[in-house]
């Protein structure tokens, strides 16, 4: 009830002062409830508005970062791509001797001439695979891609591994004493 309600209700005589208190204190009351829960229901909408911000910002971020991975691959294979077209030595004709090699478990031959056949075995030349084909590059350039990508080397011979064989195949050996050189 409005102030200039209740007063002339009293003055009328149908409300005595008690109940108009009464009336005022429990509208007050309701009053004071209703702002108390409405902040209750506020804060609550708040902090569901956080919380959906929060898990759209963090799905943005995956979604980030996935994409600057995937830009990021396909900058890698841009590079070996690269690397092999720049540095691929010609390979033989049909008249070289064939390089027979292990890809997967598949035994793979591409023909090239003896000095590169020799340079492959010592490891100074690597074989490469590029879109089906298979190249040959320079050891530096294979390590290069190694570090980008290890899956396309299919053959990179180690020369410090050649000298450890050779070395172990004599291991069987005594050397003489009376040995003159």
């Amino acid at each position: 009830m409005g102030n200039a309600l209740q007063d002339q209700l009293l003055k009328a005589g149908l409300v005595d002062k008690n109940k108009a208190n009464r009336a005022k204190s429990a509208k007050h009351k309701k009053m004071k409830q209703q702002r108390s829960n409405n902040q209750a229901i506020v804060d609550e909408a708040k902090q569901q508005a956080e919380q959906a911000m929060q898990e759209k910002s963090q799905r943005d971020r995956e979604l980030n970062r996935q994409r600057n991975e995937k830009a990021q691959q396909k900058a890698i294979i841009a590079q070996i791509k690269q690397l092999i077209n720049i540095n691929k030595i010609s390979k033989g004709n049909g008249d070289d001797p064939a390089y027979n090699f292990q890809d997967n478990k598949a035994v793979k031959r591409i023909f090239i001439t003896q000095e590169k056949h020799d340079a492959i075995a010592v490891g100074k030349l690597a074989i490469v695979k590029l879109d089906g084909q298979y190249e040959v590059v320079p050891a530096p350039v294979a390590d290069k891609i190694k570090l980008r990508d290890e899956t396309y080397i299919i053959l990179r011979n180690d020369p410090a591994q050649q000298d450890e064989e050779i070395d172990d195949f004599y291991a069987d050996y005594e050397i003489p004493d009376d040995l003159m050189w």
